[in-house]
């Protein structure tokens, strides 16, 4: 399974076909070779350091949302399975 995480592009260098992306507020160098008429502020699917396709903000935030979700059950999952509460106790 493939999981590709949405990034707002912040800037581009078209020599190059590369772009600067915010993935969570991290900023990464992603190739833009696969997609076409890229503009600074558009939202792209990003895996492995390529942009897959762009996609509304709106489609990017819920999708972060999901994986935000995702990532709380798994801590609530991993506390349940080490004994704790949601709040760290035993």
């Amino acid at each position: 399974m493939c999981l590709a995480i949405p990034a707002q592009i912040l800037e581009i260098d078209a020599e190059t076909d590369m772009a600067t992306v915010s993935l969570s507020g991290v900023r990464r160098p992603v190739s833009l070779a696969l997609i076409d008429d890229a503009e600074v502020g558009d939202y792209v699917l990003v895996h492995v350091g390529y942009a897959l396709n762009r996609i509304s903000a709106e489609e990017a935030e819920r999708t972060l949302a999901m994986i935000r979700e995702i990532g709380e059950l798994e801590q609530d999952e991993g506390m349940a399975q080490a004994g704790l509460d949601v709040e760290g106790n035993r």
